[in-house]
């Protein structure tokens, strides 16, 4: 058994569900900002090289936000179970699958590893060609078809590789992460998507050092991972930039240095951030998917040498706002998706560093709810209440 706060969650699996289709609840989506509707649905078997996990904690992120509020028109398909952060136990595996066993612990992943690629065999990326992040895809990979199923026979789509708002769902084995099972599945919830990125962001894709400077834009949960990351990095100054003032309590808590109100400026942001540090940061994060603040992410760093990392969902036709000569002044721009970390490899190894206390998870989970509940932590996140409300299933 494990615990959590005032739940207590059964980590045991039983095998007569094996090869069965599963009766279980979970949350729908049936059109953009419409309530999610939680019900009972019926969820396959795994396929080959696929996996069927209980889930035992989710939470939202702005992505799964997003989804819900339908901002991307091209993305929208209903019904669909949404949800790409979890944790849980593999419940039966399919054909083929090696490296999974009922009753591993594991996270879901929304950019999978398939280990066999040419992308997975190179060391300069952290893409799949076959399992990568796909907003537009909505059914397994393996046949194009739904593993979900309404009582009345009608398909459910898929969202991120994932779908975590449910008891059970299906996923290709590739984006299935085993952990320790020491873990505490509750924290681990976050290394599915928010903690992996912002954090990971710091220690792959900039690879900051002991003593250098970085600025942060935008402090929700990926922000202030990247805040977690530089903490554990040593960085000498973290400067926290949020439109919401509320903000600087969480991210003095979680170790930035100093907080800045754009709107309490009299002057651009990346002005008031080289007066500060003598000409600028080594490095911003943009995690606001904004793109005037992009720019003012850009500019904020040293002339020379500075690196603006991408993480923002930038859901607008709009294009960069910058001029490809301003690259020649020695400032460069990338982004990171999931951090930067390979899955499957990587992530077990950060579940450790976690479990001994390198990087602190605590701070992240404002909230607990039951499963039952998740409107009003949607409702949470939308009002800038939350960074991570813990659903336990």
């Amino acid at each position: 058994m494990g615990s959590l706060g005032s739940y207590t969650y059964n980590d045991s699996i039983s095998t007569l569900t094996i090869g069965k289709v599963i009766t279980c609840k979970a949350a729908v989506a049936y059109g953009p900002g419409q309530p999610l509707v939680v019900e009972e649905i019926r969820v396959d078997p795994p396929q080959r090289m696929e996996v069927r996990i209980r889930v035992l904690f989710t939470s939202i992120c702005h992505t799964d936000l997003s989804a819900w509020l339908g901002e991307n028109e091209a993305q929208r398909v209903y019904p669909r179970i949404l949800g790409h952060e979890a944790s849980g136990l593999v419940e039966s595996v399919g054909e083929g699958v090696k490296d999974l066993e009922v009753g591993d612990h594991v996270v879901p992943i929304f950019n999978g590893e398939c280990q066999k690629c040419g992308h997975c065999k190179s060391e300069k990326t952290n893409l799949c060609e076959k399992f990568r992040v796909n907003p537009l895809k909505s059914t397994m990979r393996s046949d194009g078809k739904c593993r979900f199923w309404t009582k009345d026979g009608r398909p459910v789509y898929h969202f991120l590789n994932t779908s975590t708002f449910s008891e059970y769902t299906v996923l290709d084995s590739a984006c299935a992460v085993k952990i320790d099972a020491n873990a505490p599945l509750e924290k681990m919830t976050l290394l599915s998507c928010g903690v992996s990125t912002g954090l990971g962001a710091v220690w792959n894709t900039a690879d900051v050092a002991v003593g250098e400077t970085l600025a942060v834009f935008g402090l929700g949960a990926v922000g202030l991972a990247v805040v977690e990351g530089a903490r554990a990095r040593g960085a000498s100054r973290i400067i926290g930039v949020d439109i919401n003032s509320d903000k600087r309590i969480k991210g003095l808590a979680i170790g930035i240095t100093d907080f800045i109100n754009p709107k309490e400026l009299d002057k651009p942001v990346h002005e008031k951030i080289r007066e500060m540090t003598g000409g600028g940061v080594h490095y911003s994060f943009e995690c606001a998917g904004n793109l005037d603040v992009l720019r003012e992410a850009f500019l904020s760093t040293h002339d020379g040498w500075g690196l603006t990392v991408i993480l923002g969902i930038h859901p607008t036709p709009r294009l960069l706002p910058l001029h490809p000569m301003e690259l020649f002044d020695g400032r460069r721009m990338v982004g990171s998706v999931f951090g930067d970390f390979k899955g499957k490899s990587q992530l077990p190894h950060f579940a450790n560093q976690c479990i001994q206390g390198v990087v602190k998870l605590d701070e992240f989970i404002t909230h607990e709810m039951p499963f039952s509940k998740i409107n009003e932590a949607l409702k949470l996140l939308i009002e800038g209440k939350s960074l991570r409300c813990l659903l336990h299933l």
